[in-house]
């Protein structure tokens, strides 16, 4: 137990020693208040959650520049997102206040202000989190007082699932023989722009009809920079076998390091390359964006080659192939476990939470399975008693 002694000016002064012994004190006005203190601190010394008050000291801009450069498992791309949200969000507004100093109201506070869409909070809150719950591990401070925050609702948007003959449609309408086979092969493999980018020839498995997935490339700052993928896994990915012979034809006479897909000159092939050359132009053909109003309704046009034409939004971007290939594959029969491993999440319920509406969808399937098997085993009955 500690001592507390008086001071002249009629304060009291608590002193105790911390677990590695320390000296530490603590001045308060009153006696009973230093008493209560003195026994917290050792209620917490025996409930092993006892703080060193001198260690939450350290101001958050550094202890947060710390723990990013501790991370070692992530991927290029989240670390430049998260030194980002630190930068831009976390720092302005807690860089130079101590982590013992940091009030779970403050940080509501701070949460309810940004003015920004509700994903985009919560990433902010995760990163800032991440980062108290880091000095709770390291014995800085006793709890995280970022948890049980009041966060926005997000408000999914509707994703949009290409049928088996839109995605004919669109691979026809990008136009050329690489274009075309991009957006099959994006269909029904669902694999992640970053991923497809970085295939190479080498992990292309004609036989087997399989594809590894061991890497990922992503522009940080305009540089591609190559990295794990987003699970820091290796997985092999199916593709059905309609798909063999124009496998088979792009990697005749390539070497086994050749990427699979390429931009111009061999350079790695960017989402926006692909979308600006072929994707957008077949989209609108198809009616799968919307035409922009102003604020009469009236549509809005631009001069293209000295002929108006309309204004789209909503455009379909790469990645609504990945969901068209969780549709197509739950569709088809696969259940949630294969669905997860073709598209690489890190869990089962990460997949229903994307896509367990479309399960749904499959319920009269099941049922008139279970139907025609029924039927069929009274079928093979009477058979049976009749012979």
């Amino acid at each position: 137990m500690g001592t507390i002694d008086k001071l002249p000016n009629g304060s009291y002064y608590a002193r105790w020693r911390t677990l590695d012994g320390k000296s530490r004190s603590k001045s308060f006005e009153r006696k009973k208040d230093a008493e209560v203190y003195l026994v917290g601190v050792e209620r917490a010394k025996l409930a092993g959650s006892y703080v060193d008050p001198s260690r939450a000291k350290v101001k958050l801009g550094p202890w947060a520049d710390q723990w990013l450069a501790d991370k070692t498992n992530i991927t290029p791309k989240t670390r430049d997102r998260y030194q980002n949200v630190l930068d831009v969000h976390v720092k302005p507004r807690w860089a130079e206040v101590q982590l013992g100093n940091i009030r779970h109201s403050d940080v509501q506070q701070w949460i309810a202000s940004l003015k920004l869409a509700p994903a985009s909070v919560r990433k902010i809150h995760r990163v800032f989190s991440q980062v108290l719950a880091a000095a709770v591990r390291d014995g800085r401070i006793g709890r995280n007082v970022a948890e049980q925050i009041s966060l926005p609702r997000i408000h999914e948007t509707e994703k949009r699932f290409l049928t088996h003959l839109q995605v004919e449609d669109m691979a026809e309408l990008v136009g050329g023989p690489q274009w075309s086979l991009l957006v099959r092969f994006l269909a029904y493999t669902g694999l992640r722009w970053g991923e497809v980018a970085a295939l190479r020839v080498m992990r292309v498995d004609l036989a087997r009809r399989r594809v590894v997935v061991a890497e990922s490339v992503s522009p940080i700052k305009g540089v591609m920079t190559w990295g794990a993928t987003k699970g820091h896994e290796r997985r092999e990915v199916p593709f059905p076998s309609f798909l063999v012979d124009e496998l088979t034809d792009l990697v005749r006479g390539q070497a086994p390091e050749a990427l699979l897909f390429c931009g111009p000159r061999g350079a790695v092939l960017r989402s926006q390359t692909f979308q600006r050359a072929a994707l957008t132009r077949a989209a609108e053909e198809m009616g799968l964006c919307v035409v922009k109003v102003d604020a009469s309704g009236k549509p809005v046009t631009k001069m293209v080659g000295g002929v108006a034409v309309p204004v789209f939004t909503k455009h379909f971007h790469p990645h609504e192939f990945r969901h068209t290939a969780a549709s197509l594959a739950i569709a088809s029969g696969a259940d949630v476990k294969v669905v997860q491993r073709m598209l690489g999440h890190k869990s089962a319920t990460m997949t229903l939470d994307l896509y367990g509406h479309l399960f749904a969808d499959r319920l009269d399937t099941i049922a008139d399975a279970m139907d025609a098997a029924r039927q069929a085993a009274l079928a093979d009955r009477r058979k049976a008693a009749g012979s």
